[in-house]
């Protein structure tokens, strides 16, 4: 299937599992910016029908551009080249469909939050956060003497739904209803994947970590939480980098974040990231409304 717009000639075409491996290739050598469509194809797949399967149009043969949406509406292009004909024309072919959010490299995003006429929708998150890399090898370890990282089912999962609940409104400004229900579904998430864990100290829970997503040579740290009377004693840095080295033993070679903060760059600086690019993060506050 294809689309012009206008009869001006561009076209973007529907992609089958047939691209798949042209599309992983070109999307890897944009890693910092597409850990999220990589392991999303990768764990859901492309025309599924889970909330975060995707489908997705493609530019050129090789191809030169992947424009895609989850079945939950979250937007997730990587369009490096693109033209504003050719990003508005992408967009025309989501219109009607739920949005929740668009995430990606920041020039990007913000070209089509402006092409697309979303620059005044209600958002409770948008940001533009600055990104990092780490080469697993330069990793750098803080003591970790009384220190134990344990999967999220092993500890009261009242306390790590708090955790979340309290992340979702302070870092994403949910309302208080909504970051219940979405807390409790992301736990649950988190424990069913094992994707997130939980540091102890002196077996106490103080914080936790987790990977947003993961593909075998490359992780992606997100959902990083320390309650705010546990904070500014380098546990979220502890964490972080007991949960890399970890993956590091599994065979992970290198990661990527995005800090929401300037006190969370430091602290991911201090254990070795370096810094890479900007990444754009909006999450509307209706995400059922459509594009």
């Amino acid at each position: 299937m294809a689309a012009g717009l206008g009869g001006l000639g561009v076209m973007w075409r529907a992609a089958q599992d047939s691209d798949l491996p042209a599309i992983n290739a070109f999307l890897s050598g944009h890693i910092q910016s597409s850990m999220f469509p990589l392991t999303n194809l990768r764990e859901f797949g492309l025309n599924g029908s889970r909330p975060r399967a995707l489908k997705a149009w493609v530019l050129g043969e090789a191809p030169r551009a992947v424009f895609s949406i989850t079945n939950e509406g979250m937007v997730l292009p990587q369009c490096p080249d693109c033209t504003d004909r050719e990003l508005t024309e992408a967009i025309g072919l989501i219109r009607g469909q739920a949005l929740f959010g668009i995430a990606g490299e920041a020039a990007q995003a913000r070209q089509i939050m402006r092409l697309a006429g979303w620059d005044d929708r209600p958002a409770t998150l948008n940001s533009d956060e600055p990104g990092f890399t780490l080469d697993l090898n330069q990793l750098v370890i803080p003591d970790a003497r009384d220190a134990e990282l344990v999967p999220l089912g092993d500890v009261d999962r009242t306390v790590t739904q708090a955790w979340r609940r309290s992340y979702l409104i302070e870092a994403m400004d949910f309302e208080p209803e909504r970051a219940e229900q979405q807390g409790t579904k992301d736990i649950a998430a988190y424990i069913e994947r094992n994707t997130h864990k939980v540091l102890l100290i002196d077996g106490r829970p103080v914080g936790m970590t987790g990977f947003n997503a993961r593909l075998p040579e490359t992780v992606q740290v997100g959902g990083v939480y320390t309650p705010p009377d546990l904070r500014g004693r380098g546990y979220a840095k502890l964490a972080v980098a007991l949960h890399l080295a970890e993956a590091r033993r599994a065979g992970v070679t290198r990661a990527v974040l995005f800090a929401a903060s300037e006190s969370a760059a430091r602290a991911y600086i201090a254990i070795g990231f370096r810094p890479a690019g900007q990444y754009s993060l909006i999450l509307f506050k209706n995400p059922k409304d459509p594009a």
